[in-house]
């Protein structure tokens, strides 16, 4: 365990940034699932709702750091295709 009074200060600010880590991630999570239930179970309508403030998590992830870049395209562009496709797909009856 450290001892120095900046050790210490350093392990304290890393848990506490561990944690906030911890929830963002979460939360990215929570809405990505959010969005692929919505295209799994054919709700265009609640699909495109939600798809701007997936959208604006997974950049907001990115920002900080949570996520790199090219993941946080990758997300976008795998779930903005699959909802284009469902849109394109004609209706089950």
């Amino acid at each position: 365990m450290a001892n120095h009074y900046s050790s210490l200060k350093r392990v304290r600010i890393t848990e506490r940034r561990t944690a906030v880590n911890k929830m963002r991630k979460s939360r990215l999570r929570h809405a990505v699932r959010a969005m692929r239930r919505a295209v799994d179970k054919k709700d265009t309508a609640g699909a495109v709702k939600l798809l701007p403030a997936t959208f604006s998590m997974i950049d907001r992830a990115a920002k900080w750091g949570i996520i790199k870049d090219n993941t946080a395209s990758r997300y976008k562009s795998r779930l903005h295709a699959r909802l284009k496709a469902l849109e394109g797909a004609p209706a089950a009856a």
